[in-house]
């Protein structure tokens, strides 16, 4: 028990464990601000692409997209 008490003292005083919990606390908020913006980005490209989906299926341009219509 004393063995690890003084580790635990000896982690305290060095300044590498206090620059390690700083690290590590940046470290989670970059990557839950990249999470945050991947949802946010996901559901804008979600709507965006079905919008794009919803106007070529109602411009019947489904088969033959590249042959121009005859009126």
């Amino acid at each position: 028990m004393k063995a690890v008490m003084s580790t635990v003292r000896a982690f305290a005083r060095e300044e590498d464990g206090v620059a390690l919990t700083e690290y590590l606390i940046l470290l989670g908020l970059l990557v839950g601000g990249v999470v945050g913006t991947v949802i946010i980005a996901g559901g804008n490209l979600n709507t965006a692409w079905a919008s794009w989906g919803g106007f070529w299926t109602q411009t019947g341009c489904q088969t033959n997209c590249g042959t121009p219509a005859t009126p």
